[in-house]
């Protein structure tokens, strides 16, 4: 595999970011994932690799589906000592007490050099992701934790592509931060060509929003931004304010051409005009409850 074989983003649900052979899994409800897979018409057994950012379930809930139709693709993903992708701990790392008998003890006293634990997805051919890793040549995950109130020692991967433009950065959540995030990745490459996905800054104050706009666009130097997920409103705002046509729209089915045209066909700093039908059917669904019927089919 190299970097020119990765010539578009299609965002399939709200922030999924695909890549013709990679992909930052970002679900949502598997139905919803599945139907906008089959819209965008992507082939899910024609993957290198998946990247699961963070365990927060609304980033991968599309893995089943994922695996229903490609069980032994590769998966990479946050290890954390007892995290739901399978992790492994030394048994050196719990205290011992020989005096207790055999069925007191863990492992009757004679535990393995490295306990290893079960995943969610049993079977599932997970690789933790500890530290920054290029896993594939020009394909670096960049490995961070946050140190955020709320998602504290939370572990989350970006995927960062070196491309002729420059570097592309898709992120998932961006709970580290994402000045963080982008100042990892500009020790790849400090020509950051576009940054894809949620900025995490949905709840944050305007100060706080002033500040991280000013970092990616004067102190970064970010060519491109195409936020979504949890950016927020005002985010939003202020960074098709600051960026202005570099700003490109990232709504679900949304498609981003890598390489000189990068966003060429798109709205920039705008979000495209629905057609008419488009229209029709998103004022129909606007007007349910349940546009999606999910809440009936869970009561089934």
């Amino acid at each position: 595999m190299n970097t020119e074989n990765l010539v578009r983003i299609d965002l399939v649900t709200e922030s999924l970011h695909r890549f013709r052979h990679a992909e930052v899994r970002v679900g949502v409800i598997k139905r919803l994932f599945a139907a906008n897979v089959k819209a965008k018409d992507i082939d899910l057994t024609n993957l290198d690799f998946v990247v699961l950012s963070h365990r927060h379930s609304d980033h991968m809930a599309g893995l089943s589906h994922v695996l229903s139709v490609n069980p032994k693709v590769k998966i990479y993903a946050p290890k954390e000592g007892f995290g739901i992708y399978g992790s492994s701990l030394p048994s050196s790392f719990y205290r011992k007490d020989e005096s207790l008998p055999p069925q007191m003890r863990y492992y009757d006293g004679k535990p393995p050099e490295v306990m290893t634990f079960g995943t969610a997805w049993q079977g599932a051919n997970f690789e933790p992701i500890e530290k920054t890793t290029e896993v594939a040549p020009g394909i670096t995950l960049i490995a961070l934790v946050s140190d955020a109130p709320g998602t504290r020692e939370l572990r989350e991967l970006s995927l960062a592509v070196n491309t002729a433009e420059g570097l592309v950065l898709l992120v998932g959540c961006s709970h580290p931060g994402i000045d963080k995030i982008v100042e990892a990745a500009a020790a790849i490459n400090p020509k950051i060509h576009l940054i894809a996905g949620g900025f995490h800054l949905v709840a944050a104050p305007d100060d706080v929003i002033a500040k991280t706009v000013a970092a990616l666009k004067d102190t970064f130097k970010v060519e491109n931004v195409a936020p979504g997920h949890c950016t927020g409103e005002p985010t939003f705002a202020a960074l098709k304010q600051a960026f202005g046509n570099r700003y490109i729209y990232a709504g679900v089915g949304t498609s981003l051409p890598l390489g000189p045209s990068t966003g060429a066909g798109e709205r920039r700093g705008e979000g495209p005009v629905l057609e008419e039908d488009d229209l029709t059917t998103y004022r129909k669904l606007a007007r349910r409850e349940d546009p999606f019927g999910l809440r009936a089919r869970s009561l089934r």
